[in-house]
C-alpha cells in the first residue's frame, strides 16, 4: 500500500510542477512585460504558446513513446519539463521565451496521459478514478499554493526565480519518479496504427468535443473572474489574490469529490452530474454577482465544482479509448486546452459587445448545457452498440 502511495505522490507533484508553470504565468504577465518592456497583450501570447505546445506535444509525444515502458516515458517528460522551464528563467528576451514557452508545453498533456492510464494501472481495483484523482490533486495544490506563492516572487524579486522554483519542482519529480514508481512493461502490441485508430472513432471524437466544449464553462468563469470581482462586486484589486486562494481550495476540495464520485457512478454520469451542476453555479453567480458575502461563498462552490469534471471525463477517454488509453488520455487533456482557449475568447466576447464583465457566466452556461447534450448522445450510442467499456488495467 505504501509503495502505491508513493507512486501516486510521484504523479501528483509531477502534476504540481505543470500546474504551477501554466497558471502561474497569469500573474506574472505584467512583471515579464516589464522586463521586457513588451504590452500586456503581447506577453498574453506567452500562455496562448505554452497552451499551444500542449495541444501538439500530447498526441505527439505518446505516439512516439507509446512502444517504451510507462515509467521511463515519464522520466522522458519530466526532464523535458525540467530543462525548457529552466531556458524560461534564463531567456534574454521575449521571443526566446515565446519558444521556451511553447517547448515547456510539449509534455503536458503527454504527462498527463500517460499518468492516468498508469494511476488506473497501480489503483486497488475499483478505485481507478480516485487514483487519477490523487495525480490531478498537483494541479489543484499548484492553484491553491504555488500560484500567489510564485506570483509574490514575480512582483517583489523576479519572475526568473519563479520558474527556478519550478526547475525544482521538475527535479524533485524526476528523482520521486525513478525511485518511487514501479517498472511497467510497454503495452504489448502498441504502435503508431493501433494508437491512431483512436480518431477513427465517433465516440471518440464525441469526448473530445465533450471536454473541448464543456469544460469551457470553467474558463468562461475563471478567465473573467478579477475584472468581474473588481468592477461588479466592488471588492478591491488587492483582495483578488485572496479570492483566487478560495477558489483554488474549491478546486482542490471538488477534484477529491470528482474522483470518489466516478468510483461510485459511472464515469458518462459523473460527467452529466458535473456539468448539470455547473449550469447552475454560473447561473447562481451570475445573480448575485454584484452580492459580495454570496460571491465569495459561490466563488468555493463553482470552484469545486467545476473540478469534480476533470476524474470523470479522463476516466471516460480511458475506457472508450480501448487499446489506444494513453493517446485517448493525453488527447483529453490536449481538449482541456482547446475548452480553456474556447472559454476565455467566447467569454470575451458578450463584453466586447457591451454586455457586461458578468456576461461570460452565461456563455459558461451554454458550453456546459451543451457538454451535457453531448454526453447523453456519447451514452445513447454506447448503448445502442453495446459498448462494454474495459475497466481491468
Amino acid at each position: 500500500m505504501l509503495s502505491v502511495k508513493k507512486s501516486l505522490l510521484a504523479l501528483a507533484l509531477g502534476g504540481l510542477g505543470i500546474g504551477t508553470t501554466e497558471f502561474t504565468m497569469m500573474g506574472l504577465l505584467p512583471d515579464v512585460a516589464k522586463n521586457f518592456a513588451i504590452t500586456i497583450p503581447q506577453a498574453g501570447h506567452l500562455i496562448s504558446a505554452y497552451a499551444l505546445g500542449v495541444v501538439i506535444g500530447a498526441p505527439l509525444l505518446v505516439l512516439l513513446g507509446g512502444a517504451y515502458p510507462p515509467k521511463k516515458v515519464l522520466l522522458f517528460l519530466m526532464m523535458i519539463f525540467t530543462f525548457f522551464n529552466a531556458l524560461t528563467a534564463l531567456a534574454p528576451d521575449y521571443h526566446m521565451m515565446l519558444l521556451t514557452r511553447l517547448l515547456s508545453g510539449l509534455p503536458h498533456g503527454a504527462f498527463f496521459g500517460v499518468g492516468s492510464v498508469v494511476a488506473t494501472r497501480i489503483a486497488e481495483k475499483g478505485k481507478e478514478a480516485t487514483a487519477i484523482s490523487v495525480m490531478f490533486a498537483g494541479l489543484t495544490v499548484a492553484n491553491l499554493m504555488m500560484v500567489p506563492l510564485g506570483t509574490y516572487i514575480g512582483h517583489n524579486y523576479t519572475w526568473r526565480y519563479t520558474f527556478g522554483v519550478i526547475v525544482v519542482i521538475g527535479l524533485i519529480t524526476l528523482l520521486s519518479i525513478k525511485l518511487w514508481m514501479p517498472a511497467m512493461e510497454a503495452r504489448k502490441g502498441a504502435n503508431v496504427k493501433t494508437e491512431l485508430a483512436l480518431f477513427k472513432r465517433l465516440d471518440a471524437w464525441l469526448l473530445i468535443a465533450i471536454t473541448s466544449i464543456g469544460t469551457g464553462g470553467l474558463f468562461a468563469w475563471i478567465s473573467y473572474i478579477a475584472p468581474l470581482m473588481i468592477n461588479v462586486t466592488r471588492f478591491s484589486s488587492e483582495t483578488v489574490s485572496s479570492i483566487m486562494v478560495i477558489a483554488g481550495f474549491g478546486m482542490f476540495v471538488g477534484n477529491i469529490i470528482g474522483g470518489k464520485m466516478a468510483d461510485r457512478l459511472s464515469p458518462a454520469k459523473s460527467c452529466i452530474v458535473s456539468m448539470l451542476a455547473i449550469v447552475v453555479c454560473l447561473l447562481i453567480d451570475y445573480a448575485v454577482a454584484s452580492n459580495q458575502a454570496l460571491t465569495l461563498i459561490m466563488t468555493f462552490v463553482t470552484g469545486a465544482i467545476t473540478f469534480t469534471l476533470g476524474t470523470p471525463i479522463q476516466v471516460l477517454m480511458i475506457r472508450t479509448a480501448r487499446e489506444s488509453e494513453m493517446l485517448g488520455a493525453a488527447a483529453s487533456q490536449a481538449s482541456f486546452n482547446i475548452g480553456n482557449a474556447l472559454g476565455a475568447f467566447l467569454g470575451g466576447l458578450p463584453i466586447a459587445a457591451g454586455f457586461g464583465l458578468a456576461s461570460p457566466l452565461l456563455v459558461g452556461v451554454i458550453m456546459a448545457a451543451t457538454g451535457v447534450l453531448l454526453t447523453f448522445v456519447l451514452i445513447r450510442r454506447q448503448q445502442q452498440n453495446n459498448f462494454q467499456p474495459i475497466v481491468e488495467y
